[in-house]
């Protein structure tokens, strides 16, 4: 069975509106072609009958073929010339000829649309219309009551209509229809329109999606960027206490060692007042606190190594500040 509509590839529409109408593969786009050049050359010979020397002849020579072109379109001529291998005959549905016989177009049996460069087929299979246009998804059920309205509106539209007149090639889809009948709840989409569609549920999917991230960064790279900045902030926290600590810990510890040495600070006032001014003074006040500090914690802990060992220690030792900090003995 026939029934599926053949795509559209290209612009070979009259290839597919044929093989729709007879509902199999019987013309190839080679085959048209064919046909095509056929009627160029027998164009061509009727022009050469006016003389081959001629303005008009030898602007025929320069013109493109008017029965097809690169883009596999094919002209009505060609369509007609193909139907005749198979004893069938277009007629054109709104010509006053046609008109005249006052036939109901649902005693026809086939119909073929052409607007501009697109061709498609209207058949009955069994008891029933359907459009097998090629940009459709799929075969559309055309009414018996729609049928005529149907084709008036794509008269509307600018679309010539061609009556089929002449006994059709059997198909497994006109037999098995003519015993079933098809009932369809939704009209087929047009494959731009299927396509078109799904872009722009995607492109509406997307721009939710960055919606969302803007204000719930859902997405994983919005949490790692977050862990990042808060692990950050948590090591900079850290590294503060840490120096707090530290700075605590040399506060606590130059308190314990003022404490222990407190019975050295009256000698070493008393150091400082007989000594005289010298160089030496000079670069003991030019030393830094923390230098300072350093050395007055060695000489506490000095002390505190002679206690423990039970020698009582010499108050006359005094920290060293420098080589020659301290220029005379004060004893």
């Amino acid at each position: 069975m026939y029934t599926e509509v053949l795509k559209q590839e290209g612009s070979l529409c009259a290839q597919h509106c044929l093989n729709n109408l007879l509902q199999g593969e019987y013309f190839s786009p080679v085959e048209l072609s064919s046909i095509a050049q056929q009627l160029d050359e027998e164009e061509r010979i009727r022009m050469a009958e006016g003389g081959v020397s001629s303005e008009e002849y030898r602007t025929f020579l320069q013109q493109p073929s008017g029965n097809m072109d690169d883009s596999g379109y094919f002209s009505i001529q060609v369509i007609s010339n193909a139907l005749k291998v198979w004893g069938l005959e277009l007629i054109l549905f709104n010509s006053p000829e046609y008109q005249r016989l006052g036939i109901d177009p649902i005693n026809e049996r086939s119909f073929i649309c052409n607007y501009k460069e697109h061709w498609f087929t209207v058949r009955k299979l069994g008891k029933q219309w359907f459009n097998l246009n090629s940009l459709l998804m799929g075969p559309e059920l055309i009414s018996d009551t729609y049928l005529a309205l149907f084709l008036a509106q794509l008269q509307q539209e600018g679309y010539s209509i061609f009556v089929v007149k002449g006994d059709l090639p059997d198909c497994e889809a006109d037999q098995l229809l003519q015993m079933i009948q098809v009932q369809q709840m939704q009209r087929p989409k047009l494959i731009g329109e299927e396509t078109a569609q799904s872009r722009d549920e995607r492109v509406q999917k997307t721009d939710l999606e960055q919606a969302l991230d803007v204000n719930h960064p859902f997405d994983g790279t919005g949490m790692l960027d977050e862990d990042e900045e808060n692990f950050q902030r948590a090591l900079a926290l850290s590294k503060q206490e840490i120096d707090m600590e530290d700075e605590e810990a040399d506060l606590r510890r130059a308190i314990q060692l003022s404490m222990q040495g407190g019975h050295q600070s009256e000698f070493s006032d008393s150091v400082s007042q007989n000594i005289p001014h010298s160089s030496g003074t000079s670069q003991f006040e030019s030393l830094s606190s923390e230098e300072l500090r350093r050395r007055r914690q060695t000489y506490f802990e000095k002390q505190q190594q002679q206690l423990q060992q039970g020698q009582t220690p010499d108050i006359h030792d005094k920290p060293t500040t420098s080589s020659n900090a301290l220029g005379t003995d004060p004893e």
